[in-house]
């Protein structure tokens, strides 16, 4: 944080968001209804009311109790988002009970951003539940796409009733997400802000915490840091590991909200049954037609851990390979018994000779637009393109490879390594990793921000930067090329005016990026 220029959010911004409250308000109500469907008001933490719906399966009398699964809804969305598959969860045997999270729509309350109140209302849910249908108390999960994700696997390490959970495109570290790098992910924040004020309610701390993001005070940004670690599972690892929860994480490899770094670094620390799943997309894409009940992998699999560690159905789940992924290039899934299996050889980029770069000029390599891009990367294969050759060297440093004589699988988490030398105290770079064809037009494969304060200017210091992880084949015949400015509208930048950064790569150090690759 520091001195940086006014975020602007974006005309796109508002369109992304407008898109999702229409999406959320009007297109989930037309879910599959049945007599079994009751709408309730659920007494929370302090007594606020959280509206609610049960299905129960057909002919549930009360002589014998089911399996409950409890899902709270995503941000900004109302308490019908999942009807659908709570239809057909009910029809497979269970409880469930969906409600509407504290401060949006016809709940009450405040938006705490998954607060101590927030745990204290999934733990509420629950003891309704079971005080109120023929739930089984020994076998409770809980599942929710984005927000609801979120509160869900921090729920998880609150209270150990819960024996499974599915955290579909959420987050295990909240400070991690937004600020990565040390710098603000200014769309991500605008769309969130701008969701919770036409939705919901903000509380006046939440207000106060976006104002100080956007501001960028240093003074602010250890209480930020300490405000996003309480509302963060990773800080409540220990925790969640004793209570020995069954936890299914999913995600997307363009998710730009909740980047899938941090949750693979959390299922990593996971010491009970766990699974991982990426997938093309951004943010709650890939679990989008689910909730419409069209054929979704995501929502399936859900159903079969539950089915599984919740119903103690042998399906097979427990013996596939733990890690799912799906590369954005296309072809099935890719299984892997571990995280760090990945990415099992890697290939170094050397990031020779030195280059200077002016900053505060967007040079044209940017990480995309919040959601847009990553949509139409699911969708069509076309991410973020930049002309490599075309891109101006005094706001951006260019290293390229040589050209490959066979497919690069690229798989995993790149990793930058260089030395800087800057002329001010304080700066920002974003590095993009590009796959350049023939005619030299990059496809971005991955990006990642960086900022530093308190540096003093003429003195080198080493950065060491994580790229986003990603799943990409680069084609026989391509490059991949590094690719270094200070501007990216996805980002706050923190460049001083006329400030410089110098990379260089010492003998004694160099410079380089590593590339994970799929082992053939």
């Amino acid at each position: 944080m520091g001195h940086h220029r006014n975020p602007l959010r974006t005309t796109a911004v508002g369109v992304v968001s407008a898109t999702l409250i229409a999406g959320g308000a009007f297109g989930l109500p037309h879910a599959q209804a049945a007599d079994a469907v009751r709408f309730v008001d659920i007494a929370g933490d302090g007594g606020t009311v959280l509206k609610a719906n049960v299905t129960t399966p057909a002919g549930a009398d009360g002589t014998r109790r089911y399996p409950l699964v409890v899902l709270p809804t995503s941000w900004g969305f109302p308490q019908a988002q999942y009807l659908v598959q709570a239809q057909k969860l009910a029809n497979s045997g269970y409880i469930v009970v969906g409600y509407n999270v504290r401060g949006f729509w016809q709940s009450g309350g405040e938006i705490e951003v998954a607060g101590p109140s927030d745990m204290a209302d999934a733990s509420k849910v629950i003891d309704w539940a079971l005080a109120n249908t023929p739930a089984d108390s020994k076998h409770i999960g809980m599942a929710g796409v984005s927000y609801g994700a979120g509160i869900s696997l921090l729920a998880a390490a609150h209270d150990k009733r819960i024996k499974a959970v599915a955290s579909l495109s959420g987050w295990a570290d909240l400070i991690g997400s937004i600020y990565s790098g040390r710098t603000q992910h200014v769309q991500a924040a605008a769309l969130l802000d701008g969701v919770s004020l036409v939705t919901g309610r903000q509380s006046p701390e939440s207000r106060q915490v976006f104002n100080d993001f956007y501001a960028s005070d240093l003074s602010k940004e250890q209480e930020i840091i300490d405000w996003g670690k309480k509302r963060s599972a990773a800080t409540y690892l220990d925790q969640l590991n004793k209570n020995g929860a069954a936890v299914m994480m999913a995600g997307a490899w363009g998710d730009t909200i909740f980047p899938p770094n941090q949750n693979a670094d959390f299922y990593e620390k996971l010491t009970g049954p766990k699974r991982l799943e990426f997938r093309p997309g951004d943010h709650a894409t890939a679990e989008l037609t689910g909730l419409f009940g069209l054929p979704n992998d995501v929502w399936t699999d859900t159903e079969r851990w539950f089915d599984h560690y919740l119903k103690g159905e042998d399906n097979g789940i427990d013996r596939e390979e733990p890690v799912q992924l799906k590369s954005r290039s296309g072809g099935g899934y890719e299984g892997y018994p571990d995280w760090k299996s990945v990415g099992a050889t890697r290939k170094k980029l050397a990031l020779a000779d030195t280059t200077t770069i002016h900053t505060n000029v967007d040079s044209g390599a940017d990480g995309g637009i919040v959601f847009l891009s990553s949509i139409l990367d699911q969708v069509a294969q076309l991410p973020p393109v930049a002309s490599i050759p075309l891109l101006p060297r005094r706001w951006a440093a260019v290293w390229q490879s040589e050209k490959y004589g066979t497919a690069q699988q690229v798989r995993g988490t790149a990793k930058l390594h260089t030395t800087l030398t800057p002329t001010k105290e304080s700066g920002t770079l974003v590095a993009y990793l590009y796959d350049v064809g023939p005619l030299g037009l990059g496809k971005l494969v991955s990006n990642a921000p960086y900022t530093f304060h308190g540096r003093t200017p003429g003195e080198p210091f080493d950065v060491d930067l994580e790229l986003n992880s990603t799943a990409y084949d680069v084609p026989a015949g391509h490059r991949l090329a590094l690719v270094v400015d200070t501007v990216d509208p996805l980002y706050i930048e923190h460049n001083p005016s006329g400030a410089q950064l110098t990379f260089s790569s010492p003998a004694n150090d160099p410079s380089y990026v590593s590339i994970p690759l799929r082992e053939q």
